[in-house]
C-alpha cells in the first residue's frame, strides 16, 4: 500500500499552517522509516499535540524530531512517545516537553533500542513528580550525560540528586546542570567502562566478518531494581548484551562484549533444534547448559581457533578473582573451563573424565546438541549422590560473564521454537531493474509512494507516443537523496547540537545547455584575457634546471667544460648540476553556489539578476578550470528551516563539463533562505572523498546566514563560522565571494581575514570570480 501525505487531509486541516508546511516537508524523510500504520500514528500524534494548546513550537519540535527516533530505535514507539508526552503535559511547561522532543534523537542513539526509550520516558515522567525544575538542565546536558552513563546510570544519578536536593530548588537546577562537586562525584561514581553504543557498530562487523551473516545486537539496562539486564540473552532471534561492560580483571570492557558477542552468535550458528525442558529442574537445566555452551564454542574454535584466545582469559579472570562462593561455583567453573581447554583439569580425575566422554561424544555427532543432555544429566545426577546439589541461588553466582543465561535452548511444552533466521532487520527500499512485460504484468502500483517496499524502474525508457515523452517525465516523481544529518553549533551552550541540521540532496530542472554556450561567446574577451592564466596555470609536469650549483644529477657538458678550464689553469664554473622540478597541480575544487529567494532581485548598478549573474559567473569559472585540468564541482543550496536544507549538485568532480552538465547549470533557480553552515558541511562531505592533497570550497553568496526559523542573527552566523573552522582542521580551504555591499559587518568574523572578497559592482561578478580562482591556486 502506497501512501502520500494528502490521505491524512482531515488531520491536516486541523493544524497550524506552520505545523502544517513542517510536516509537509518532513513527510519525505518520515516515509522512509516509518511503515504505513506508524505514519498514521505520527500525523495523529502531531494532531493530539497541536490540541494541547502548548503552541506551535513544540508541535514543531515533534514534527522534526520523530524521524529521527524511529530510524534509531523503530517506529513502534512513537505511540509511546505521544502517550509519555500527553501524561508530562500537566506536570510540566511546553518549554521543557519542546526541549525533550529536541534531545530525544540523543537518547534514541545513545540508548540504540525502542524498550530502553520507553524506560527512559518513565524515568523522565518520574523526574517530573519529584524534581520538575531539574528537567530542562538535564535535557540541555543529555549529551555529555549519555556518553558517561547507562540508562540505569543515569537514572541512579537523577533520583539521587532529586532525593538530596527536593528543597533546595537553586542547587537541585545547579545539580542537573552538572554544575556542583556532589553532581560531578555521583556521575563519576555512576561512570562505566564500556558502553554498548561505542562498541555496537565494530561488534556487527566482527560478527559478519566471521559468520558471512548478520546477528541483531540490542542493549538491556542493568538496573539496580532487578538483575536481568546484566547477564546476557538471546531472544527471538536477537542477541541481547548489557548497555554496559566494566574491566572483568585484565580483560578490558571491549573484550568482553567482543567474547560475549561471539559466544551468543555460536549458539545461533550451530543450534539446530532445541531441548526439551519437560521433566528437568533448574539445577539441571544449568548443567546441560553448560556443557552446551562447551559444545557450540568447540565448534566455533573448529572454525575460528583465534576463538579460544578470546575465552579462556575471562577463565582465567574469574578463578583468580577473590569473591566468597560455594566450593561447588569454583568446580564448576574448572571443569567448563576444561571443556574449552584441554590442558586444564589433569589432577581432577572427574573433571578429566567428563572432557573425555564430551569430546568423544563430540566427534561423534557434533551438530547433535542432545550430547549435552545426556551429559548434563549424568553430571547432575554425579554430583547428588556425591556432594548433593546446589541451590539454583548457588549456581546464579557462575563468575564467567561472557555467556548467556541458555533461554535460547529450551523449548516447554506447545511453546515454538523460534530461529533466528525468522528475524528480518527493519525493511529498507529496494531497487529494482525490470523488464517491460514483467512491469506489465507484476505490477501492483504504477506509481509507488515513498514508503513502498520494492520500486522497479524499466531497463529502458517508456515513451507515450500520445503525450510524446516516457512516463516518468509525465507521472514520475523527483528523485531524492536519503537524509543527511549534520550538526549546529549553538553559541549560548557552546556544544553541538546533534543532528539538527537535514540535508536533502534534490535536482532542479534543466534547460537548454545553448544558453551556457552563448554565456561563453557573450564574454570571449573575458575569456581571451583569463586564456593566458590558464595557460601559465597549466600543470608542466617535469622540468629540469641545469646550471645549478646544487642538483639532482651531474650535467655531462658542464662538467666537461669545468674539467678543461681547470686544465687550462681558469676558473671553473661551478654550476654544473642539473634540478629536477615536478610541477603538478593536486587540487580539487569546489564551487558552492547560495541560491536563495534574494537571489532572484536585481541589484543596483546591475540590468541583470543575480541567479543570471551567478549562472554566468560560475560558467566561465568551469570553463576556466576545465582548460586547467583540475577536478571540480559545481554545487547549490537553499534552505525552508533546518529540517530541509536543499542541495543541488549541477556538475560533479568526475563528471566532464558536458552538455548534460552545461543544461543543469542553464536551469539554474533560486529561491528559499539560507543555511549556510549545513550546506558548507555537506559540501565538506563530497570534497573529503577526493585523493588530492589541497582542497578549496568556494563560496558565492548574496548575503548573510539567515532561515525562517531562526529569529536569532547571531545563531547561524555563528555556526558558519564554526563549519569553517571545522572544514579548516580537515584541510579544506573556505573562501567567499559575497555580493552583499553590508558584508563587512560579518563576514570577516565568519570566515576570518583575507578570506573573503566583497564585489561591490555586481555586474563584474562572471569576471572577477575566475581571476579570484586563478589567484588563488597559482
Amino acid at each position: 500500500m502506497s501512501l502520500n501525505l494528502s490521505d491524512y487531509q482531515e488531520h491536516l486541516e486541523r493544524l497550524d499552517p506552520r505545523v502544517k508546511d513542517t510536516l509537509e516537508a518532513s513527510f519525505h524523510e518520515a516515509a522512509r522509516v516509518m511503515s504505513p500504520g506508524a505514519l498514521k500514528n505520527y500525523i495523529e500524534g502531531a494532531r493530539a499535540l497541536s490540541e494541547l494548546g502548548r503552541g506551535a513550537e513544540l508541535v514543531l519540535a515533534y514534527v522534526q524530531q520523530m524521524p529521527l527516533v524511529c530510524k534509531e530505535v523503530g517506529d513502534e514507539v512513537i505511540a509511546d512517545v505521544v502517550s509519555g508526552v500527553m501524561k508530562l503535559a500537566s506536570m510540566v511547561s511546553g518549554a521543557v516537553i519542546e526541549r525533550l522532543f529536541d534531545s530525544l534523537p540523543t537518547a534514541a542513539r545513545r540508548l540504540g533500542d525502542g524498550e530502553l526509550l520507553r524506560q527512559y520516558l518513565g524515568l523522565i515522567h518520574q523526574l517530573s513528580a519529584k524534581a520538575p525544575r531539574g528537567l530542562r538542565p538535564m535535557l540541555d546536558h543529555l549529551d555529555p550525560l549519555f556518553d558517561k552513563l547507562t540508562l540505569g546510570g543515569l537514572r541512579r544519578w537523577a533520583l539521587w540528586g532529586a532525593q538530596a536536593h527536593a528543597r533546595d530548588f537553586e542547587t537541585l537546577a545547579k545539580y542537573f546542570a552538572l554544575e556542583t562537586a556532589d553532581s560531578l562525584a555521583v556521575l563519576q561514581q555512576e561512570r562505566r567502562g564500556t558502553l554498548f553504543v561505542d562498541t555496537q557498530r565494530k561488534l556487527n562487523f566482527y560478527l559478519r566478518a566471521l559468520w558471512g551473516r548478520d546477528f541483531y545486537l540490542r542493549p538491556t539496562s542493568g538496573d539496580f531494581e532487578t538483575r536481568e539486564g546484566y547477564k546476557p540473552y538471546i531472544e527471538h532471534g536477537v542477541i541481547f548484551v548489557p548497555d554496559a561492560y566494566d574491566d572483568f580483571g585484565p580483560v578490558s570492557g571491549k573484550e568482553l562484549y567482543r567474547a560475549t558477542a561471539a559466544h551468543a552468535a555460536a549458539h545461533l550458528a550451530y543450534t539446530i533444534r532445541p531441548l526439551s525442558a519437560e521433566q528437568l529442574t533448574p539445577v539441571q537445566m544449568f548443567l546441560i547448559g553448560l556443557f552446551e555452551d562447551a559444545r557450540v564454542e568447540a565448534l566455533a574454535i573448529r572454525e575460528f581457533p583465534g576463538l579460544k584466545q578470546l575465552w579462556a582469559p575471562l577463565f582465567e579472570a574469574a578463578l583468580g578473582s577473590d569473591r566468597n562462593a560455594d566450593p561447588m561455583v569454583p568446580w564448576l567453573e574448572r571443569l567448563a573451563h576444561a571443556l574449552l581447554d584441554e590442558r586444564i583439569g589433569a589432577d581432577d580425575p572427574i573433571v578429566a573424565e567428563l572432557r573425555e566422554s564430551f569430546h568423544a561424544a563430540l566427534a561423534k555427532d557434533p551438530a547433535d546438541n542432545r550430547l549435552s543432555w545426556d551429559l548434563g544429566v549424568t553430571l547432575s545426577n554425579r554430583i547428588k549422590d556425591r556432594w548433593g546439589l546446589p541451590s539454583l541461588r548457588v549456581l546464579e553466582s557462575f563468575g564467567v560473564p561472557y555467556r548467556d543465561d541458555n533461554r535460547f535452548l529450551w523449548t516447554f511444552g506447545e511453546t515454538e521454537w523460534a530461529e533466528a533466521d525468522h528475524i528480518a532487520a527493519s525493511q529498507r527500499q529496494v531497487r529494482r531493474k525490470v523488464s517491460l512485460m514483467e512491469m506489465i504484468d507484476e505490477i501492483d502500483c504504477e506509481l509507488a509512494g515513498d514508503d513502498a517496499q520494492e520500486i522497479w524502474t524499466l531497463e529502458t525508457p517508456f515513451y507515450l507516443d500520445q503525450e510524446g515523452c516516457t512516463i516518468n517525465e509525465l507521472e514520475g516523481k523527483e528523485p531524492v537523496s536519503d537524509p543527511y544529518h549534520y550538526p549546529e553549533w549553538d553559541y549560548q551552550v557552546q556544544l553541538h547540537r546533534p543532528n539538527w541540521a537535514t540535508v536533502l540532496e534534490r535536482r532542479q530542472a534543466k534547460d537548454d545547455p545553448a544558453l551556457v554556450e552563448r554565456v561563453l561567446l557573450e564574454y570571449k574577451p573575458v575569456a581571451s584575457r583569463l586564456k593566458h592564466i590558464i595557460d601559465a596555470l597549466q600543470p608542466q609536469g617535469v622540468i629540469r634546471q641545469r646550471r645549478r650549483e646544487d642538483g639532482d644529477e651531474i650535467d655531462l657538458n658542464a662538467a666537461i667544460r669545468a674539467m678543461i678550464d681547470i686544465r687550462m689553469g681558469e676558473m671553473p664554473d661551478p654550476r654544473i648540476n642539473i634540478r629536477t622540478i615536478r610541477k603538478t597541480r593536486d587540487l580539487a575544487v569546489l564551487l558552492l553556489l547560495d541560491l536563495s529567494e534574494s537571489t532572484n532581485e536585481t541589484l543596483p548598478g546591475s540590468d541583470r539578476p543575480i541567479i543570471q549573474l551567478a549562472r554566468e559567473a560560475c560558467t566561465l569559472l568551469a570553463w576556466a578550470i576545465d582548460g586547467i585540468g583540475d577536478p571540480f564541482a559545481i554545487h547549490g543550496f537553499a534552505s525552508d528551516g533546518r529540517h530541509d536544507v536543499q542541495y543541488y549538485r549541477f556538475k560533479d568532480f568526475d563528471q566532464p563539463f558536458d552538455d548534460q552538465a552545461k543544461s543543469r547549470i542553464a536551469g539554474m533557480k533560486g529561491g528559499l533562505s539560507t543555511r549556510m553552515g549545513a550546506a558548507m558541511r555537506h559540501a565538506a562531505h563530497h570534497l573529503r572523498h577526493r585523493p588530492q592533497q589541497r582542497k578549496l570550497l568556494l563560496l558565492v553568496s548574496d548575503g548573510e546566514p539567515a532561515d525562517i526559523d531562526e529569529r536569532d542573527p547571531q545563531y547561524l552566523r555563528l555556526d558558519t563560522k564554526k563549519a569553517v573552522e571545522e572544514l579548516a582542521s580537515s584541510g579544506i580551504m573556505t573562501y567567499c565571494l559575497t555580493l552583499d555591499p553590508d558584508a563587512d559587518a560579518y563576514v570577516s568574523r565568519i570566515f576570518g581575514p583575507n578570506r573573503y572578497t566583497v564585489v561591490d559592482h555586481v555586474q563584474r561578478l562572471p569576471e572577477r570570480l575566475p581571476m579570484l580562482f586563478a589567484g588563488l591556486t597559482a
